[in-house]
């Protein structure tokens, strides 16, 4: 992952645009990631939000990363932060001074906001915190925008 990261800096040479391309890697990957989450945890169907940021947390992050990572809960009933340590993105990784502004495991970012467009939750998700920026732990936040309408094709019938 620290050679992606590098080749993009060196194509883009430009860290806002390197913090894009990751998000936007990380949402492909999640819409291919959910089939196999859903599979292998036995999930049907998550009833709200809070199930589905438990299953995120708990589940998924264990189950991809090797991880446990936690719920908090915003005052805002759409909006969830999952919060981990020890992220293995970010294991033996130093940043120069001169990208303190990347965002490196923003790939996790786009993976959540991608698994979660999967099952029409439209979300947004940010990097808050970074262990590689020297916070005690990592935290992406989630805010739920909307919860799309299934689309149904004639060939679905």
């Amino acid at each position: 992952y620290g050679a992606l990261v590098t080749t993009m800096i060196k194509d883009f040479q430009d860290v806002k645009i390197v913090n894009q391309e990751l998000e936007k890697m990380g949402f492909n990957i999640g819409l291919r990631l959910i089939d196999e989450f859903l599979a292998k945890a036995g999930i049907t169907q998550c009833r709200n939000l809070k199930e589905t940021a438990h299953y995120i947390a708990k589940v998924g992050f264990k189950m991809f990363l090797g991880i446990n990572a936690e719920v908090s809960w915003s005052t805002d009933s759409r909006q969830f932060s999952v919060e981990f340590k020890n992220n293995p993105l970010i294991e033996f990784v130093e940043l120069p001074e001169r990208f303190k502004d990347l965002e490196y495991s923003n790939l996790l970012c786009g993976v959540i906001r991608g698994a979660l467009h999967s099952v029409n939750m439209i979300v947004t998700t940010a990097l808050k915190r970074s262990e590689l920026r020297g916070d005690p732990l990592s935290e992406i936040q989630v805010t739920l925008k909307e919860i799309a309408a299934e689309k149904v094709t004639a060939e679905d019938d």
